[in-house]
């Protein structure tokens, strides 16, 4: 007859003559990222309602006394996160049935020990043949707000464990304080495999590792040297040609403007008062009128050889008058004489 089975037998002969409630089964401690729960399994064996009773101790306080958490409950678990996390305790918890107790179930609980570190949430992007991987968290999860479980220990490193998708090499792992890493030295166009944990020297915890994560490389973002002469050449040539282009179009446009806005020549005033009389620029349109109507004046056009050859004919013609009028003054000095018969 095996043992659980006797004991079960015994729990039965105690109910049935004494009248005493069987105590919890199994009572044990889960936690997970600092939110914990006692649970248990129910007395065998019972009849009737069973409610339970769950109290606390610190161990740090040897004299204290018991405290209660819960009391009547009907359910097999009690949540405990409402503890501090950095407290020492016994936890205990009976069954209760009619007005009679059964022993108690004595568990011992260390927060920080006990909870099992989650895994953190894990980014990765493949950029210039490096794999850029973040990682936060895990977070406390009974706390309102999220805060991260890094804070209430003292040291916190992540551990990034990579390998290639499909080989049989060993895994790499680096440690790190920070929450980003850059995986460089990889080879291009390569999958690679990723899983990030949370590592605690100070407590001699590990957490638990992430999902799985892979992305390919790309190219190892070296560019060859002809590529960057290319690219320089390429800067030169396109600034040589520019130059006389933008400075071609912005003479254009200049002398364009100033040509509109400060002309250099002025229109003829007459034209001007000619164009700004309506009857003037209706006669523009209107038949040639006859020929006796015609008023003309009679224009001579000069030119500058011209007008010093009449200036030298005007002088000779001045001189010669002078001449002439110097005849006639000695002309009429003279004396006419009548000539003698016998001449």
């Amino acid at each position: 007859m095996g043992a659980g089975l006797r004991c079960a037998l015994l729990s039965c002969l105690l109910l049935c003559v004494f009248g005493t409630v069987p105590k919890p089964q199994n009572a044990r401690i889960i936690s997970i990222n600092l939110r914990s729960i006692l649970q248990w399994d129910p007395p065998r064996f019972h009849k009737g309602n069973i409610t339970y009773t769950v109290q606390f101790k610190s161990i740090n306080f040897p004299k204290g006394t018991f405290e209660n958490l819960s009391t009547d409950m009907g359910l097999t678990e009690c949540d405990v996160s409402s503890l501090s996390a950095y407290g020492d305790y016994i936890l205990r918890v009976r069954a209760e049935s009619e007005n009679k107790q059964s022993d108690w179930v004595i568990v011992r609980f260390k927060p920080m020990d006990d909870t099992i570190i989650g895994p953190p949430d894990v980014k990765v992007k493949s950029e210039s043949g490096s794999l850029h991987v973040d990682f936060i968290g895990p977070i406390v999860e009974h706390e309102p707000d999220k805060w991260s479980l890094k804070q209430y220990y003292g040291s916190w490193n992540y551990r990034i464990l990579y390998w290639k998708k499909g080989s049989n090499k060993e895994v790499i792992h680096i440690d790190t304080k920070h929450n980003s890493e850059i995986l460089s030295q990889l080879e291009p166009w390569t999958m690679y495999c990723i899983q990030v944990q949370a590592v605690i020297p100070e407590w001699n915890k590990t957490g638990e590792l992430s999902q799985e994560l892979c992305d390919q490389t790309t190219h190892n973002g070296v560019t060859p040297a002809w590529i960057i002469i290319t690219v320089l050449f390429g800067s030169m040539l396109t600034v040589i040609l520019l130059v006389p282009v933008c400075f071609f179009s912005f003479l254009f446009l200049y002398r364009l403007t100033k040509n509109v806005f400060c002309p250099s020549y002025y229109f003829p005033q007459h034209l001007k008062e000619f164009l700004s009389k309506p009857s003037n620029s209706l006669q523009l349109f209107s038949p040639v009128p006859q020929e006796e109507h015609l008023l003309c004046d009679k224009l001579t056009v000069i030119s500058e050889e011209s007008k010093n050859q009449s200036e030298e004919i005007t002088d000779e013609a001045s001189n010669t008058t002078e001449q002439l009028q110097d005849s006639e003054q000695e002309f009429s000095d003279l004396k006419i004489v009548p000539a003698s018969e016998g001449d």
